[in-house]
């Protein structure tokens, strides 16, 4: 199925999500420069009606506020949204030594009427491995 990926821009205008239609099938340099461009048109005005509807799932942030964790709502018809948080430094045990490492929360909400719980863990955890290791993003 198609991914119209919605992402949550700040504008003068107020909150708009743009939409990077296809995600699934671009790659993630040609993913940055569509959301660029379609978040730049939202911000300077210049959006089209189709470029502003139709995602069917968003990414939003707080991370930048200083959000921490956050309940992201889910905008009809989308099923799902994924909220990454700010990135902090936190002390874990790794190998039984506690050692500093960088941490974010990564906040979702999924329309269970539509996305199988289990199968929403599971694009969270693919989520959190892509995060963890973004160079697999490019091995396909």
């Amino acid at each position: 199925a198609p991914v119209h990926l919605g992402i949550a821009a700040q504008t003068p205008n107020g909150l708009m999500v743009p939409v990077v239609r296809h995600a699934e099938a671009r790659d993630p340099y040609d993913t940055a420069l569509e959301i660029a461009r379609v978040s730049g048109a939202a911000k300077d005005g210049t959006a089209k009606r189709e470029e502003l509807s139709g995602s069917t799932i968003t990414i939003t942030s707080l991370g930048t506020l200083g959000g921490v964790v956050h309940t992201p709502i889910i905008n009809h018809p989308e099923v799902a949204i994924v909220g990454p948080n700010k990135i902090a430094e936190r002390v874990v045990v790794r190998d039984g030594q506690m050692v500093v490492r960088k941490m974010m929360n990564l906040s979702s909400s999924f329309d269970h009427r539509i996305v199988d719980g289990h199968d929403a863990a599971v694009f969270v955890q693919r989520i959190k491995g892509l995060l963890e290791h973004p160079a697999t993003l490019w091995m396909g």
